[in-house]
């Protein structure tokens, strides 16, 4: 996904991995760009696209904030001196004042942090978190209703 070129411009896409999941189950109050402490063999497999964001979230221990959960896939030519560990606790590069109001947010408020996208900006890789409320049943439903309803109505425009 990493390679993939865009069709308006023709340059290859900053964006790695996309979370679809995150929108369908939360309302994403508020996104926030954090930095990510990797390895040498995480970022080559990030170049190539091999990352999972699906079943990530956010934690915040001792004034620091992790991504667990993040699956990074290996590339089978990774270094033979490391122990390549795909699921590994990744720690995120946020500003003291970030992680306090995250820790506000999530402590009294009830909101949850979700990886919502990662991508690159210049060399360094992003994380964009999410700020995030879990959805009901009833909202999933009528979120599913409305994107059915947008895509019906393009169609029928499209077509006259």
């Amino acid at each position: 996904m990493a390679n993939k070129k865009s069709k308006k411009t023709g340059k290859p896409s900053s964006t790695i991995a996309l979370n679809k999941r995150a929108k369908f189950d939360y309302f994403i109050e508020d996104r926030i760009e954090a930095g990510l402490s990797l390895q040498g063999w995480e970022v080559k497999s990030l170049r190539e696209g091999k990352v999972q964001l699906a079943e990530s979230y956010v934690f915040i221990k001792e004034g620091e904030a992790f991504i667990s959960g993040m699956i990074i896939a290996p590339l089978p030519t990774a270094a033979s001196y490391t122990l390549p560990e795909p699921t590994r606790i990744r720690k995120l590069l946020l500003h003291r004042k970030e992680i306090d109001r995250l820790v506000g947010a999530v402590d009294r408020k009830g909101f949850t942090l979700v990886a919502t996208a990662m991508y690159w900006k210049g060399s360094k890789a992003k994380l964009e978190i999410g700020l995030a409320k879990g959805k009901k049943d009833y909202d999933k439903r009528a979120t599913q209703k409305d994107q059915d309803w947008k895509r019906e109505k393009a169609r029928v425009m499209k077509h006259g």
